[in-house]
């Protein structure tokens, strides 16, 4: 097809614009031939008429179709120019913020000015392994394919990193050594990684520098040699440097800096250390104030100076150099402030005592004076003779700053070759991949020898990248079979030549140089006169005679003449030099040792680096001989000569492209300037690279990748079963011309522009499909809408009709309703007129007739009251009058009687005043008095009578009296009622008068108060609907308020269980965390024991040659024996010959960890001895404390054996110290001679540690016995100390009566006699005490002998019981009493002394001793029993072999006639116990048929699960059976360390790994389960609970099961993950599950893998097969199903985490299609676990940012509502793996729609305040912590058989 042809209506082209480059137009008619115009419109909808070019009527380049827009390659696009290269690169750069872009070979970095996550560990082994095309653009991509073509072509590399200053290539070249550092990692342990990756800061601190472009610009070009061994281990490095700029330690431009090493020191002055070099802020000091920053955004000096001098440090360099370098840099900064003044025109001086000049002739250790004088002056020679010469202020300047020029490169070159020196190995490389950081293409405003050597460096490579890239084409071409025809592409040869030929620019420039008088001037006009009008890339500008222009492959550049020759030169004075060779500072001649050898360029120096610096030192006079040509080199013919170097070494290797665009001037973060970028581009190589793509066959497909793509241009009738042929038929239909293609071997290449074209048709065709299909569905929706709408409205005339209906049946209902209502009412308002008339009339009577009722009673009433009153008037008035008369006729009476009693008086008063009359009564007195006395008694007697006649009286009186009284109260009671009665008339009457009133108030009132009610009716009736309203309100509102606080209970409760359950989860990751640091520290541990091993086993081989005969145990035995052993008090003697006889392969020098076991038990015998003194003290103060004064009276016997006792002790303790003291002795000589030798087997060493170890575990078992001595002396020695006081009594009298016999003297004899009476009484006294104790004692014997009795009799009915029990039952039952008698006895004595503690102590130490008799009594008689069962076994044996002898010689007949007698058939293994029984000599052999030769596929097939654990199991029973701790902990040990070293050997075999971990689980299930603890127990029969372990507690070697579990686990793990490895991202996301979902977009030049299934394509099937295959395997090894449900958690964790990573670094597969496919695949994934019944095992959910991923590659990404609905989706992804997959997401058709930008942050701002990890990917390497749940087994031990083909016939059954 004609290009013109695609210049149709609505096609789009690209036309030049000033501003952007280039601009996007789309035609508005066909493009015509012959057309001179062309009718655009813009893309802000301008019209515009575009003139074609009269002379080349070239058309404008053809824009790309959208969805190939944004390519990782560009090589994939079809239409390959200029335009659609910068459109392409500035979509992912501003768009998908990717800096990463491939075009072709070329790796295209964007500086983005801004830290981006995407260099971190996990994206480093993200792109470790995988195919440089299978992943999106990126550095690592390109050092990955660098060292996987170094390990697979065995060819050495190279890294070529270019780009103009600020692009980033430092940046770039220091990931890619990162990355090599990191896969790769160091042959030995000096960690050479780190060394390389450690000189970084340092070249940057001396070699870097702040420019207007960038803040850290490498001012030199380096080229680093990372090397390799035969592994491809880093084993060294060496580096190369190039044109360092060293203008720029005396002179930099405004906003510029020097470099960094200057302002570094000047940010730490104020240290210690750098008092000395006396230096102050960088604005002091010329040579650091110049540019006038100096001070760089986000940097810290001080902090950098830091890293440097750590860099340093780790690079060998020590603290004098680091200080002699300081000095240096410090006196060069003090030397540019040195000043000079001018005597005249040709002369100048220094002022005395300068301070700058004296502190850098001080730092530089040079006389002042010599110094000041040759800095002034300069020394001339001729033929004849030499003289001084004073020069100029301006040439003194020029002579400083070339010193100190001079100086740095020379310090430079120190410091490259010192780090060449660290970097060095001594190990032979075997391979090397270099990586050159070199500065791009230059062009300024001023163009001097600095940018012409750069430019003439680049022309270079250029040359080499351009041969480089058609040497690839034309491979590509062969390979696949197509016609080579010539490409033609851009040679810069002339370029080259006019620069470096003969008579070029630099031997002119060279010539010049010698000239005596020559100059920038001279030299141009050479240049003129030799190249102009002869070399068409030469040219003369027009206004100026001192410069050139040159045609490089870039750009036209102009250079300036004036400053060439002398930077060509670099003259220093040799006088300056001399002067600084004589220094005393040592380093700084070292600086300067070489000057007078003056090493070619070319030559190698002793640390291998090349001496690439193009500084050399210009004497005034030449000396003769070789030194002084090769002294005389100028810097072109250096530059050139390395530059040669460089170029033989990049042809010798692989080259690799790395581009680096900066694309602002500015820094501005992700800002793309089209105009800085395409000047970049057009001087890297990019676009010559797209042009020699563009000229032949650009766009190549494979047939399965074509016919995939373009299926639907094909009929059915089409399709083939050779895919090959199908696509040839295909393309000879659509594309005529022939010569636009070419069909290869594999591949189908396309012309550009082809590719768009078929794009065009396939669009087209897609469009007419979708045409046809929108017809037919827009016809179907509007019928079905016509449908809908005609049912609708029958539907809504079916319903206005009814509605019609019932409204007039309604209003007829109204009306009647209405005529009954008006006859209700009518009627009800007669009816209430008549009511209240009747009711009125009524009330009126009943007023009227009360009223005549009561004035009836009135008068009735008065007329009673009226008599009464008459009546009681009456009475009144009658009392009055009789009253009145009686008054009268009492008051004459008492007149009267006075008047009589008056008369009386007067007469006895005279008749007492005569005497006559006393004696005339006295006369007779006597006869009277007798007649008195007479009288008297008979008045008495009357007086009685009259009394007792009174006293009736007074009776009779009394009840008279009674009587009246009481009338009288009646009567004035009557009288008060009647008063009474009166009284209430009246009152009554007031009160009717008052109620009259009241009444007639109250009518008043109540008219008042029924209109008043009323309207209180009225106003209550509104209120109450008022009322009513508001509590209508009012519930709703306590509803309301119901719902809210049910709501907010809801809400509450619910946080509070979403709190609850995120506190539990943040507790589950917590103990997920310790258990994961802890397993990963277990991790670590296994691996460095493994290196550990591997290690000594290189050692072994390497140092000592094993003798024969002689063999020794790996020293893995030792440590995990040592680390892992049972405390017990017994040792590994018996171990050691066992030791000494395993394979002579194992044989290692000796461990340390024999020292740690020996130290471990002399720690232990220590403590023991110590825990026995404290024991031995505190008996003994207790003692002193209870027999203090019998302790003198003791015998000498006992004494005697306390002494023995406490020299035992000290014998014991010093033996230990010796013991201590020897071990520490051979440990300081180990060490002190730790040469192999010493510690080989067969040294010296050797045998005697192996002597003291024997020695030691002999020592040891008999210190053990003599500590069980003591303790049993130490209890006799107790109950010696308390004997009885009357033995004591005893041996005192006999010892007194001996003393008796013996005394002769009298004295004594008296003496002794009256102590002998003094003893007497004491003895009586004590007699006396001890006949008291005697009786007490006596009545305790007499209780003791009824319990004695007592017990006695319940002990035989307990044997009498025990004799019906079989043997077993029998000794058990004994046990048991025994144990209930002895703590009811110890009940009883903790009773009896319960307020003596000596005694209870006492008494515990007999009932201790008596214990652990009973014990060894109960272990001799279980030995006893196990002999007697065996000889009964052996006896049984020979009997039934006599019987068969026997049976043998007799004849049938015989047998016959003898009558048959009764057998005894005893039952098969009754007695059998669950145990396993074996010799210690046959442990090895156990260990070896059980496990090292076990193979698991017929033990998983043939036999139960766990066997092997179940036999290890019952071994351990058996010795604990028998109390042999040491037995246990050798089964134990070399049980865990044949486990590791099977794991070790067949470690990759996922059949023995999961065979192991299910038997090393059931294992230690086993050891929990039969452990004795209640916890395990409860799950037992009582039959296992019999089978419990009596002895030993185990739980120490339940962690170290638990710890080897774990790390099978781990590596079980690892083996899943490396097979499923390979399959996950072709099973997952490559393959097509669905066929025909996903299009297949056109490929670039790094082919991805296809997705289409060919042979050896792994697809989802696979990983489903391997999955069941792994669940088969473990389900027949019996392994604990909650382990499978951990082990297929972690693996679909691993598929998961593999696949998204992929996803968020692969571009291409970040589409609608590629969602749906990866959630169909997840959909399998699912169905699997369901029918696996692993639903519940959390697989699923670790899948979850899988499918949340692909939710997001299928969800709608537009509007507001959208990003809600994805923040809300994705909570399992990350913010940056969001916003990563938006970035990426890419349409495979021109139907779908890119991600806009503003949707993308709104996403970011709506996630802003998400709290996750800002990591890109996940973390595929993750092991979940691993729990090992308790799962007992019901199988029984007794019923295991052991099959013979384990071959274990050497294990008997007990």
């Amino acid at each position: 097809m004609a290009a013109t042809e695609l210049y149709t209506k609505y096609a789009r082209v690209w036309i030049p614009d000033p501003e952007e480059v280039w601009k996007s137009a789309e035609l508005l008619k066909d493009y015509k031939e012959g057309d001179k115009v062309i009718q655009l419109r813009l893309e802000e909808g301008k019209d515009l008429e575009y003139c074609l070019d009269p002379k080349t009527k070239e058309l404008p380049p053809l824009r790309n179709p959208d969805i190939l827009v944004g390519e990782n390659d560009l090589t994939a696009l079809s239409y390959l120019h200029e335009p659609a290269v910068l459109h392409n690169l500035k979509v992912r750069f501003i768009d998908s913020k990717l800096i990463y872009t491939y075009c072709g070979i070329v790796l295209v970095a964007i500086n983005p000015y801004e830290q981006l996550p995407i260099y971190g560990e996990d994206i480093i082994n993200a792109y470790s392994g995988q195919n440089m095309g299978d992943m999106d653009p990126h550095i690592f991509a390109v050092a990955e394919e660098a060292y996987k073509q170094m390990a697979r072509d065995e060819r050495n590399q190279s890294i070529i990193v270019s780009g103009e200053s600020g692009a980033g290539k430092t940046v770039s070249a220091k990931y890619a050594m990162r990355y090599f550092a990191t896969v790769s990692g160091s042959a030995s342990e000096a960690n050479v990684e780190e060394k390389v990756l450690a000189s970084n800061p340092i070249m940057e601190s001396i070699g870097n520098a702040k420019t207007t472009r960038n803040d850290n610009s490498s001012r030199f070009g380096k080229y680093i040699e990372i090397g390799f061994d035969k592994r491809y281990r880093i084993i060294g490095a060496n580096m190369r440097t190039y044109l360092l700029e060293k203008s720029r330690v005396v002179f930099q431009a405004e906003e510029e800096r020097n470099y960094h090493i200057f302002y570094q020191l000047c940010a730490s002055a104020a240290l210690p250390e750098f008092k000395t070099l006396r230096l102050g802020n960088a604005n002091y000091f010329h040579y650091t104030k110049q540019g006038g920053s100096p001070v760089i955004d986000g940097i810290d000096d001080a902090k950098e100076m830091e890293h440097t001098r750590q860099a340093c440090t780790l690079l060998g360099i020590n603290d004098s150099y680091q200080m002699g370098i300081f000095r240096i840099l410090a006196g060069l900064l003090h030397l540019g402030n040195v000043g000079f003044t001018s005597r005249d025109a040709d002369s100048c001086t220094i002022p005395p005592k300068h301070e700058p000049l004296t502190i850098f002739c001080d730092l530089m250790g040079v006389e002042y004076q010599e110094m000041s004088h040759w800095l002034c002056h300069r020394k001339l020679a001729t033929a004849s003779e030499t003289y001084i010469k004073p020069i100029s202020k301006l040439q003194a300047i020029n002579a400083r700053d070339a010193l100190a020029k001079h100086i740095y490169a020379k310090l430079f070159n120190w410091i490259v070759d010192h780090v060449n020196k660290a970097l060095h190995s001594t190990v032979k490389q075997h391979s090397f991949i270099g990586v050159l950081d070199i500065y791009g293409f230059e062009t300024f405003e001023i163009n001097s020898f600095e940018q012409f050597c750069i430019n003439y460096a680049n022309e270079k490579l250029q040359q080499q990248f351009n041969m480089h890239v058609f040497k690839l084409e034309q491979e590509e071409y062969m390979k696949e079979q197509i016609p080579w025809t010539l490409i033609d592409f851009y040679d810069n040869q002339p370029c080259i030549n006019l620069i470096e030929a003969k008579l070029g620019i630099l031997d002119l420039l060279d010539e010049e140089c010698k000239m005596p008088k020559g100059s920038d001037d001279s030299w141009a006009q050479k240049l003129y006169n030799t190249h102009l009008n002869k070399c068409a890339l030469f040219e003369k500008p027009r206004m100026s005679n001192k410069a050139f222009i040159i045609q490089h492959f870039a750009d036209k550049v102009e250079y300036q003449c004036e400053g060439f020759l002398e930077k060509n030169k670099d003259t220093v004075y040799e006088e300056q030099i001399k002067v600084l060779k004589s220094s005393k500072f040592k380093m700084l001649s070292e600086l300067f040792q070489d000057e007078e050898k003056a090493l070619s360029p070319t030559s190698a120096t002793p640390s291998g680096r090349t001496l690439l610096s193009r500084t050399a030192v210009k004497p005034a006079k030449a000396r003769p001989g070789q030194a002084s040509k090769e002294h005389k080199k100028t810097v072109g013919h250096q530059f050139r000569n390395s530059l040669h170097l460089l170029m033989e070494t990049l042809n010798a290797t692989t080259p690799h492209y790395v581009r680096c665009i900066k694309p602002n001037d500015f820094k501005f973060p992700f800002t793309f300037d089209e105009k800085r970028a395409v000047q970049q581009l057009r001087a890297c190589g990019v676009l010559e690279t797209i042009r020699i793509s563009a000229a032949g066959f650009p766009s190549r497909w494979t047939y399965q990748e074509f016919f995939s793509r373009y299926r639907v241009l094909m009929k059915q009738k089409d399709v083939l079963s050779d895919r090959k042929q199908t696509c040839k038929n295909l393309l000879e239909k659509l594309i005529l011309d022939k010569d636009k293609y070419q069909f290869g071997k594999t591949k189908i290449f396309f012309r550009a522009g082809q590719v768009a074209y078929l794009e065009k048709i396939r669009a087209d065709k897609l469009r007419v499909a979708c045409i046809r299909i929108q017809k037919t569905i827009r016809g179907w929706l509007m019928r079905k809408k016509y449908l809908r709408m005609r049912k609708a409205a029958i539907t809504i005339q079916r319903y206005v009709r009814g509605y019609q209906a019932r409204c007039y049946a309604k209003f007829l209902r109204r009306t009647r309703a209405a005529i009954i209502l008006q006859k209700f009412q009518r009627m009800y308002v007669v009816r209430k007129r008549y009511r209240l008339m009747r009711a009125t009339t009524i009330v009126l009577q009943s007023l009227l007739r009360g009223y005549i009722a009561r004035n009836k009673y009135q008068r009735m009433l008065r007329e009673h009251k009226a008599i009464i009153i008459q009546k009681h008037m009456r009475g009144w008035l009658a009392r009055v009058h009789y009253r009145r008369s009686l008054k009268a006729i009492v008051y004459l009476q008492c007149c009267c009687r006075r008047m009589m009693a008056k008369r009386e008086l007067k007469k006895l008063k005279i008749e007492a005043r005569s005497v006559e009359r006393y004696k005339k009564l006295n006369i007779g007195m006597e006869n009277k008095i007798m007649q008195l006395q007479r009288k008297v008694d008979e008045q008495h007697k009357d007086y009685k009578s009259l009394l007792e006649k009174l006293t009736s009286l007074e009776t009779t009186y009394n009840t008279e009296t009674e009587k009246l009284r009481s009338d009288v109260e009646r009567f004035r009671m009557s009288e008060e009622e009647a008063k009474n009665a009166t009284n209430r008339v009246h009152v009554l009457q007031e009160e009717i008068a008052k109620l009259r009133k009241e009444l007639h108030q109250t009518q008043s009132e109540k008219k008042t108060i029924e209109e008043w009610a009323d309207k209180y009716k009225q106003e209550t009736e509104q209120l109450l609907s008022e009322l009513k309203e508001q509590n209508s309100l009012l519930k709703k509102e306590k509803e309301e308020l119901n719902c809210r606080i049910q709501d907010q209970a809801k809400e509450m409760t619910e946080t509070m269980e979403k709190k609850l359950v995120e506190e539990t989860k943040q507790l589950e990751l917590d103990l997920n965390d310790e258990r994961l640091r802890y397993q990963n520290l277990l991790n670590e541990f296994s691996r460095l024991e493994e290196r550990y091993d591997d290690l000594r086993d290189e050692v072994n081989l390497m140092v000592s040659i094993p003798k024969p005969g002689h063999k020794r145990t790996d020293s893995t035995h030792s440590s995990n024996e040592s680390e892992y052993t049972f405390s017990s008090e017994i040792t590994e003697t018996e171990d050691l010959p066992l030791r000494m006889e395993e394979p002579s392969e194992k044989k290692a020098p000796l461990d340390m960890s024999l020292f740690l076991k020996l130290q471990k038990r002399v720690t232990e015998l220590e403590q023991e001895k110590q825990s026995l003194q404290d024991e031995l003290d505190r008996k003994e103060e207790q003692a002193l404390r209870t027999k203090t004064r019998e302790e003198e009276e003791r015998p000498p016997m006992r004494g005697a054996e306390l002494e023995y006792e406490s020299l035992k002790r000290q014998e014991l303790e010093s033996e230990n110290k010796k013991l201590k003291n020897e071990l520490n002795e051979l440990q300081k000589a180990l060490l002190e001679k730790s040469s192999p030798e010493v510690t080989a087997p067969g040294a010296p060493a050797y045998r005697v540690l192996l002597d003291q170890l024997t020695s030691v575990s002999e020592e040891l078992e008999v210190r053990k016995e003599e500590v069980l001595i003591l303790r049993s002396q130490l209890v006799s020695q107790k109950e010696a100390i308390q004997p009885k006081e009357d033995k004591n009594t005893m041996t005192d009298s006999t010892i007194l009566l001996e003393d008796v016999q013996k005394m002769k003297d009298k004295g004594e004899i008296a003496q002794a006699y009256i102590g002998l009476k003094e003893t007497n009484r004491l003895l009586e006294s004590q007699l006396q005490s001890q006949k008291k104790s005697h009786d007490n004692e006596l009545e305790a014997l007499r209780g003791e002998i009824q319990s004695l009795k007592e017990e006695n009799n319940r002990q035989q009915q307990l044997l009498a019981q025990n004799l019906q029990l079989p043997p077993e039952a029998r000794i058990e039952a004994s046990l048991q009493h025994e144990i209930t008698r002895l703590t009811n006895e110890n009940l009883f004595y903790e009773e009896l002394y319960a307020d003596d503690p000596m005694k209870y102590q006492s008494y515990r130490i007999a009932l201790y001793k008596r214990m652990i008799d009973l014990m060894e009594q109960l272990e001799k008689q279980d030995k006893t029993v196990r002999k007697l069962k065996k000889q009964l076994k052996v006896f049984a044996k020979k009997i039934g072999e006599l019987e068969v002898g026997q049976m043998e010689n007799i004849s049938p007949g015989q047998i016959i006639d003898e009558p048959i007698r009764p057998v005894n058939i005893p039952r098969k293994e009754k007695d059998f116990q669950g145990m396993l029984e074996y010799k210690k000599d046959d442990e090895p052999k156990l260990v070896k048929n059980l496990i090292l030769d076990l193979k698991p596929r017929g033990v998983a097939v043939n036999l139960i699960p766990g066997l092997p654990a179940y036999i290890l199991f019952m071994c351990v029973r058996h010795a604990d059976y028998l109390n042999d701790d040491q037995k246990v902990r050798s089964l134990l040990t070399s049980t865990i360390n044949g486990i590791k070293k099977v794991l070790k050997k067949r470690g990759d075999d996922v059949e023995t790994v999961s065979f192991w971990l299910s038997n090393t689980c059931r294992f230690l299930h086993c050891l929990k389960q039969y452990s004795g603890e209640e916890g395990f127990m409860k799950h037992n029969t009582p039959r296992q609970n019999e089978h419990c372990l009596t002895n030993f507690d185990l739980a120490e070697y339940r962690q170290v099961l638990s710890d080897l579990a774990i790390q099978i686990y781990q590596q079980l793990v690892r083996v899943l993950e490396n097979i499923l490895q390979p399959m996950i991202v072709s099973g997952m996301l490559e393959h097509e599950t669905i066929q025909g979902v996903s299009g297949v977009k056109p490929p670039g030049l790094r082919k991805r893998t296809s997705s289409i299934a060919d042979e050896g394509t792994y697809t989802l099937d696979s990983i489903i097969r391997q999955l069941n295959t792994f669940h088969s395997v473990m389900c027949q090894h019996g392994m604990d199903p909650e382990l499978i449900k951990q082990v297929v958690k972690q693996t679909f964790y691993i598929t998961g985490a593999v696949t998204l990573n992929n996803l968020l670094l692969r571009k291409d597969m970040c589409s609608w299609s590629k969602g749906m496919q990866i959630r169909y695949n997840v959909s399998q994934l699912e169905e699997w676990l369901r029918d696996k019944n692993l639903m519940n095992s959390g697989a699923k959910e670790t899948l979850e940012p899988l499918i949340q991923a692909a939710q997001l590659l299928q969800v709608k990404k537009k509007t507001d509502e959208d990003a809600e609905a994805i923040c809300s989706m994705c909570n399992a992804l990350t913010t940056a793996q969001i916003v990563k997959v938006l970035n990426l997401y890419t349409p495979v058709n021109e139907f779908e729609e890119r991600v806009s930008i503003s949707f993308i942050r709104t996403i970011q701002m709506r996630l802003r305040d998400r709290k996750d990890s800002p990591q890109l990917l996940m973390d595929a390497k993750h092991i979940f912590p691993v729990t090992f749940p308790f799962n007992p087994s019901s199988l029984a031990l007794e019923t295991i058989q052991i099959p013979t083909s384990l071959g274990l016939a050497f294990i008997s059954r007990v």
